[in-house]
């Protein structure tokens, strides 16, 4: 039961992140009329930088953030995968409380070799004859001609006008706001709060804005602009967008896919024992912190975070699985796109085992 309810409570999380950042970013995107993505679609180096620094924040929102970009064209595979090297999902929090030093050593290591990735693939593969990898479940958020319309400055019949801008309270709104609002809640209370095993506990009496907690409170207060958003876009926007787009096109996937992997994943790790692979081999130890990288998930990978924290293994093997995982930011890419999920984890996979080895050899 524990399983089914620590599973639950993080595809909630997970999936609320995800739709919130779509959201935004159509709100955004219809908005400005299309022109405030624009620049960073024409700047393939804008894209992976800015891709490679949302994976550099604590935690896993500046993933879902470039995830959900990337399933709507925004960056390119380069980014993307320039992002999932970039982050270290939750357990950039539980490093930052062991080994602050260290860990910002580390992570800024890792965001460099996210970006160099990102280049490598963008500009250097299609050299080589490499075609670039883009999503075709999803067609670049368009702007539809009502959208036009609404941000348009020629003159139109004021009766036509009004129709265009109305906003009733039909359900599918209210169900948005309403979702919204509990979404919020329950960001804000602490309902979708998970543990970290094998996290040191803290003593510390003040309070650290890099903390998960403050993490989730702030995006919690940011979502609150999309009730607005929700409560007085107009009926074409809230069904086409939000509701057609976002909620009937995503959500529902997004949360399928996650709950069902981290059930799964939930039972595998309830009955085998993932630190009973540590031994005193090093290279070893660097391939499978490089295998369990490839579990989607947060949690497994601690295991490499508490032993270097101990002493017992060196930065080699916490490097390769800091590049190799990606916490949860990678779930909702696994609903979008398996092959995307697949080709991002496999040059992970491969980066992970050249930086691991190169520092093995180096250090």
């Amino acid at each position: 039961m524990d399983i089914f309810v620590d599973a639950l409570r993080a595809a909630i999380l997970i999936t609320g992140m995800v739709v919130m950042m779509m959201m935004m970013i159509e709100s955004l995107n219809i908005s400005s009329g299309g022109r405030f993505f624009s620049r960073l679609q024409k700047s393939k180096f804008g894209q992976i930088v800015v891709s490679a620094l949302l994976g550099w924040i604590p935690g896993c929102i500046g993933g879902f953030a470039s995830v959900s970009l990337f399933s709507h064209g925004m960056i390119s595979f380069g980014a993307l995968v320039a992002m999932l090297i970039a982050t270290s999902g939750d357990e950039a929090f539980v490093m930052l409380t062991l080994f602050p030093g260290k860990a910002l050593w580390i992570s800024g290591l890792i965001l460099a070799i996210g970006i160099l990735t990102g280049v490598l693939i963008d500009y250097i593969g299609p050299k080589l004859g490499l075609k670039p990898y883009a999503l075709r479940s999803c067609d670049e958020m368009q702007i539809h001609e009502e959208d036009k319309h609404e941000h348009a400055h020629e003159h139109v019949h004021p009766a036509e006008a009004s129709a265009r801008k109305r906003h009733f309270f039909t359900w599918k709104r209210i169900l948005l706001l309403i979702g919204t609002a509990l979404y919020i809640v329950a960001l804000a209370t602490g309902m979708l709060e998970h543990e970290h095993e094998g996290a040191a506990p803290s003593d510390d009496h003040g309070f650290n804005l890099l903390s998960e907690d403050w993490m989730n409170l702030l995006f919690a207060a940011v979502s609150l602009i999309m009730v607005g958003v929700v409560a007085f876009g107009t009926d074409h926007f809230v069904e086409e967008h939000l509701w057609h787009h976002v909620i009937a096109r995503h959500a529902l996937k997004i949360f399928a896919w996650t709950f069902g992997v981290l059930i799964v994943l939930g039972f595998i790790t309830e009955v085998w024992d993932l630190s009973g692979w540590i031994s005193d081999n090093i290279p070893l130890m660097i391939v499978l912190a490089t295998l369990i990288g490839i579990i989607p998930e947060s949690g497994p990978h601690l295991i490499f975070v508490t032993l270097f924290a101990a002493g017992v293994i060196p930065a080699p093997v916490l490097i390769a699985s800091c590049i190799s995982q990606d916490g949860h930011a990678s779930l909702p890419l696994l609903a979008e796109s398996k092959g995307a999920f697949l080709r991002a984890k496999a040059i992970n996979c491969i980066v992970a085992l050249l930086v691991g080895f190169i520092c093995y050899w180096t250090f």
